[in-house]
């Protein structure tokens, strides 16, 4: 059984509350309310984090008690009480996790980049429906969720989305999407109904505040505007609101054309950006490393992450984790944790 106290002590989670409280308490903390909101909201993770991993102490001793006093005959209260272990092993399993998503941007909110890939309409289908898959997991989560922009394919599905996740750790947790994710099922779109095989790409990139990340020259930057695609009638856009964002040195192009205005069409891509260009950084030193261990495996369309399989058996397997489930149904209506948590836990 794992001890409580000890993980929590030994990652010296009450210290960084103590240091959190000390920069809070600090004369002209309110000078820069950037960096003041920065260090309340890690002072306000550390505080709960320290408040649950207390009441899942108390309560494992108040029922490893409890047991103990049991007469051995009273089988069902015992096993009321195996019940109760068997929740809280759980909830000390989730609490565990967020001890150790301490990384960089953990905290921080997460954008969700869906691409249909090979597949043809299965695959643009197939993109619609993990789509919902990360609707419903955030919903579950009580994350808050925005479609950003949604690009619709000519027949059925979707050619790419851009989904805004905010809460709490949504980055830490879903970070462990990102790659190629497979689905084998009969297609519909198929007059024979034969087997099809087809991918999206999921990209999973931390929402980073404009101090954050790399410095972005505006020198590098080409800027194109454009007239925003609608629905028709009375919602067709009739200004140049959408906006086109070039980082020349790198080629990364990123956009935007679901807000009203050009200004917020423009901070919403420059968002992207910092993290697209975060995530290159980081990308590039990984692969540096690997080189000089020898073992650098291009990252290519065919490396899928997890396979979805509908027919002829049912089972969704994540081949980093070997972790499974045959209960697909439940899994694309968002029940992905086994895939997290078994990721986070590797």
């Amino acid at each position: 059984m794992i001890k409580i106290s000890s993980i929590f002590d030994g990652l010296g989670i009450k210290e960084k509350q103590k240091k959190a409280e000390e920069l809070s308490a600090k004369e002209g903390f309110w000078d820069n309310r950037k960096d003041a909101e920065k260090i309340l909201k890690e002072l306000k993770y550390w505080e709960n984090l320290t408040k649950k991993w207390e009441e899942i102490r108390k309560k494992r001793q108040d029922l490893e008690e409890l047991v103990d006093l049991l007469d051995k005959e009273k089988e069902n209260e015992i096993e009321d009480f195996q019940n109760e272990f068997t929740e809280l092993e759980s909830a000390h399993q989730k609490a565990h996790i967020e001890l150790f998503l301490n990384a960089p941007n953990d905290q921080n909110d997460a954008i969700i980049i869906l691409s249909s890939g090979t597949g043809g309409v299965d695959a643009q289908d197939w993109t619609e429906m993990l789509m919902r898959m990360y609707l419903r997991y955030a919903e579950s989560h009580n994350f808050k969720a925005t479609v950003r922009e949604k690009t619709m394919g000519a027949e059925a599905g979707i050619k790419s989305a851009i989904i805004e996740i905010k809460g709490m750790l949504a980055y830490g947790y879903l970070k462990s999407e990102y790659g190629v994710h497979r689905l084998v099922r009969l297609s519909p779109f198929n007059s024979k109904n034969l087997r099809q095989t087809s991918f999206a790409l999921v990209e999973v990139l931390p929402i980073l505040a404009e101090d954050e990340g790399v410095e972005i020259d505006e020198k590098d930057l080409r800027v194109d505007t454009f007239r925003a695609s609608g629905a028709g009638g009375q919602h067709v856009n009739t200004t140049d609101s959408a906006v086109r964002i070039t980082h020349n040195p790198t080629g990364i192009v990123v956009s935007c054309q679901n807000e009203r205005s050009q200004a917020q069409n423009k901070a919403q891509a420059m968002q992207e950006l910092r993290a697209r260009l975060m995530q290159k950084m980081m990308e590039e030193k990984k692969e540096k490393v690997e080189e000089l261990k020898g073992g650098y495996k291009e990252a290519v369309w065919g490396n899928q992450i997890r396979s979805y399989v509908f027919q002829p058996y049912t089972m969704v397997k994540d081949h980093r984790t070997n972790a499974e489930t045959s209960q697909i149904d439940k899994v694309m209506d968002g029940e992905i944790d086994v895939f997290i948590e078994a990721y986070l836990l590797k």
